[in-house]
């Protein structure tokens, strides 16, 4: 077991954390003293938080945290204070990477379960994987699992703009995709293209609907991949050709409510699916295979737009960045 002097074994470090769900406001910075790292449990010293919507989820009670009080946060990058017993493939002073449950990365150090800790390559930028970890496995998961996409198929993809989106738009390329996307502003049309989206849809000014059957010749595209919910989730059902899928992967708009089987049938003969990539990474090989990809394809280019870095005590304010939409790529805070 490696251990730290005795003057580092349990260092005071800062949380934000809820002890209720509810809105902004709810969010509160604390300080507490960390114990040494349990059996099987490494300590990590964050430099780079990233920000995801689950968070927002988590802390609104829409996806319930195991118990309260709680620090939010399922992605950051750090590096290794301390290892605990029986951890044998990482060592103090190496950088890594992680992402998923427990929640607990809006910190300035943490505990975490070694398992979790995905050793970072020297070649790879911290805040650049502490960005993208959860948004690429959640690609991965949709890309390769969930509907496999192949050379030559149409896919759309809402809000391309955003952390996931710009992700989705230029792993889907990669495969040899034509990527279709909606998005809010010129401005964010013009990020979106710049990270290779075919065709940008301004869904404040176009039916998207109608836009994506012009594109597409009257056909419908094969994949459609949906985190916005609300109303918009039936629609997204009237972009999609027989025997395509949409896959469901968030709500920002709100719950759609129970859906009409008829939407998908027999008139139409789509699929749904509604993945959850917690579930996906909570078999540690899917996990693991997922967040190497990613590591992966950020070597052969992938690129991490951040578009918003902010200290760790401004996390009400990135929660309100992402809930009102006006951010473009990833929200990271800095301890």
């Amino acid at each position: 077991m490696n251990t730290l002097p005795h003057s580092a074994a349990a260092p005071e470090v800062r949380e934000i954390c809820i002890a209720q769900y509810g809105d902004r406001s709810t969010l509160a910075q604390r300080r507490i003293e960390l114990p040494p790292p349990g059996a099987g449990e490494v300590r990590v010293r964050h430099s780079a938080i990233g920000v995801n919507f689950v968070d927002v989820y988590h802390r609104t009670g829409l996806y319930a945290l195991p118990q309260l009080p709680a620090v939010l946060g399922v992605e950051a990058a750090g590096v290794i204070e301390a290892v605990g017993a029986g951890v044998e493939t990482l060592r103090p002073g190496q950088r890594v990477v992680y992402a998923g449950p427990p929640a607990g990365a809006y910190s300035s150090a943490r505990n975490l379960p070694a398992a979790r800790a995905i050793a970072l390559p020297d070649d790879i930028d911290a805040d650049a994987a502490a960005s993208l970890l959860l948004r690429g496995i959640t690609a991965y998961m949709l890309l390769h699992y969930v509907r496999p996409l192949k050379a030559g198929d149409t896919l759309l993809v809402h809000a391309a703009a955003g952390g996931l989106g710009l992700v989705l738009v230029q792993w889907a390329k990669r495969l040899g995709a034509r990527v279709i996307g909606t998005v809010g502003s010129a401005g964010k049309a013009a990020l979106a293209t710049q990270h290779g989206l075919d065709h940008a849809v301004l869904h404040r000014e176009q039916d998207f609907v109608a836009a994506v059957q012009a594109l597409t010749d009257g056909r419908g595209v094969d994949y459609a991949i949906d985190g916005i919910g609300g109303p918009t989730l039936a629609r997204t059902m009237a972009t999609v050709r027989p025997y395509g899928m949409v896959a469901s992967v968030g709500q920002v708009a709100g719950d759609p409510g129970p859906l009409d089987l008829s939407l998908l049938g027999p008139a139409r003969s789509i699929a749904l699916s509604r993945p959850g990539v917690f579930r996906f990474m909570s078999e540690p090989a899917l996990y693991r295979e997922g967040a190497l990809a990613t590591l992966q394809q950020l070597r052969e280019g992938l690129r991490a737009n951040i578009g918003a870095v902010l200290p760790l005590a401004q996390a009400a304010e990135a929660h309100r960045r992402l809930e009102s939409g006006e951010s473009s790529g990833a929200i990271l805070l800095r301890p």
